[in-house]
């Protein structure tokens, strides 16, 4: 987290903001256990690369920020309490299903991941780190470079298929994972979530730290931010109507709103985390509602 947020994290949110005392709009188990997960290597290889599981997500901890004072280590503590608390009501609801998080690349899908996996005692994958560690290479890049992107998505469904198969996890898909209807049907045996940040937000984080991670996004000339605007423009024409799939789409415009800043890089991983609890808490309530009025009409037409 960075420093005004007063709170130290394993994983840092590049282009997600600066601490501040929250209104009051916001009303487990801990740990993240170890799990190990096989997942082929190469598409119809019959090999497989065992990953050893999630690492540990540093525990949420109070640091005071050299120019917050106590202030900000006091709000940086009331945050971490209302996010645990609520995820404790959560993880009732929850029931074991996996979340996946889907969205633009630089969205913040890892970083929000490690954050919620911590706080419900889950354990966090990133997809595209399966990915890497089952073809054998060092980078995403490298896998679109030396064989194709439809290489690199034939992995990538094949580590979501075996995922789906898990209980009790958060997992940060890649942004493309949406495209294929196969993903999908793997998702859909947990519980999907869209962070959805704005273009301009986007390509100003990715501008700032670089593309030669991201081969969708690298261009060998040209200014970081509008060449990176273009790109995220055109990906997000293609892939809008999949994101919108989810079944839980977390607006980091709607955060900013009710928060009163006029910029989402104000927000922290932790007003992002927060949001998405409470979303997750309303989508899971409103289908085990809808589920228990299912049930009883299914046995009297059995019945009859």
């Amino acid at each position: 987290m960075e420093a005004g947020a007063g709170l130290a994290l394993q994983s840092r949110a590049a282009g997600f903001g600066s601490g501040r005392r929250r209104s009051a709009m916001y009303g487990g188990e801990s740990g993240a256990r170890m799990v190990s997960l096989r997942v082929g290597d190469q598409v119809g290889s019959p090999a497989a690369v065992r990953a050893r599981g999630a690492k540990p997500v540093v525990p949420l901890r109070a640091k005071k920020s050299s120019g917050g004072g106590q202030d900000n280590l006091h709000n940086s503590v009331d945050d971490a309490l209302l996010l645990k608390r609520k995820s404790e009501e959560v993880l009732f609801q929850l029931n074991g299903r996996c979340i996946y998080l889907v969205g633009m690349m630089g969205s913040g899908k890892s970083t929000v991941g490690k954050i919620l996996a911590e706080v419900l005692g889950y354990s966090f994958f990133d997809s595209d780190k399966l990915v890497e560690q089952a073809v054998g290479m060092p980078s995403v890049a490298q896998i679109f470079k030396v064989h194709s992107e439809a290489f690199f998505r034939d992995n990538e469904s094949s580590v979501l298929r075996d995922l789906s198969s898990m209980r009790r996890l958060v997992v940060a898909t890649g942004g493309g994972a949406v495209i294929r209807p196969v993903n999908w049907k793997n998702m859909k045996k947990g519980l999907s979530v869209w962070l959805d940040v704005p273009l301009e937000a986007l390509a100003r984080r990715i501008a700032k730290v670089g593309t030669a991670s991201r081969p969708l996004l690298d261009q060998p000339s040209g200014d970081p931010y509008t060449m990176a605007f273009s790109k995220l423009s055109t990906l997000a024409e293609q892939r809008g109507d999949a994101y919108a799939n989810a079944d839980v789409r977390v607006s980091l415009e709607e955060i900013a709103s009710k928060l009163g800043h006029d910029d989402v890089s104000k927000l922290t991983p932790i007003d992002i985390a927060l949001e998405s609890l409470h979303k997750i808490e309303s989508f899971v309530v409103e289908d085990n509602v809808a589920d228990s009025q299912t049930e009883p009409q299914a046995e009297r037409m059995h019945t009859l």
